[in-house]
């Protein structure tokens, strides 16, 4: 369980291949992932052989797709009883702002889990497609200041 002192959490988390370690935004990995640790810097080598190591091609959401995302992140929202503040579904990655007593890792786990149901329900991607990286981004919002700040941003940026 988390501190009653967080408000709620910014999520995001990116479609498979698209976001790799090296990338020229930068990235994180296991060994890199403090709060208000620097990001790794671009490293075109090793962008490189992380995406020879993929096993298929980078996902890209179609407009169809973004769609059922959201509808699944709102299902899974509403099912656990968690307080869903702004959801943006982009075509390489997914932005949520949510309240809830949950650790956010299952939080972001239970939203891939079910978008990728839905899309496969759906017809939009094969039973052995990876949507997903591994992991995502967990930002603790501490204050209602916070929460309206992340919103405008998942809802504007």
């Amino acid at each position: 369980m988390m501190p009653n002192e967080v408000v709620a959490f910014l999520l995001t988390f990116t479609c498979y291949g698209t976001w790799l370690h090296g990338d020229t935004r930068g990235s994180v990995d296991k060994n890199h992932n403090q709060f208000g640790e620097e990001i790794l810097p671009e490293d075109v080598e090793k962008e490189r052989n992380d995406f020879t190591r993929l096993k298929h091609r980078p996902v890209t959401l179609t407009v169809d797709q973004r769609h059922i995302v959201t509808e699944a992140i709102r299902e899974v929202c509403r099912y656990r009883n968690w307080i869903l503040s702004e959801v943006n579904v982009r075509t390489n990655h997914v932005h949520v702002v949510v309240s809830a007593t949950m650790e956010p890792k299952k939080m972001i786990g239970d939203f891939k889990s079910y978008a990728t149901r839905r899309l496969r329900e759906a017809g939009l991607i094969g039973e052995e497609d990876k949507m997903w990286t591994r992991g995502g981004s967990r930002r603790y919002l501490w204050d209602d200041d916070a929460v309206k700040a992340a919103s405008r941003y998942v809802r504007e940026q």
